[in-house]
């Protein structure tokens, strides 16, 4: 699992944490409140500061974990 700040600018700042986090799941392997089919392989992010339960559900799938940080960056 990789940690990306969704403003890569706070990057920088001293006491900013990473708020996304970028991780693979196999088919079927995620469940989440509302989910009508079992998910699809691939990447996917999620909100989510280090050590603490996520913020939202997973987005996703993705072909690779650059397209994951890039459509979080984009949806923006």
């Amino acid at each position: 699992m990789s940690r990306y700040y969704s403003d890569p600018e706070r990057e920088n700042e001293t006491y900013a944490l990473p708020d996304v986090e970028v991780f693979r799941a196999d088919a079927g392997e995620l469940e989440w409140e509302g989910q009508e089919e079992p998910n699809e392989a691939g990447f996917y992010y999620w909100y989510c500061f280090p050590g603490c339960m996520p913020d939202s559900e997973p987005f996703g799938p993705h072909d690779t974990e650059e397209e994951a940080v890039e459509a979080m960056r984009d949806s923006q």
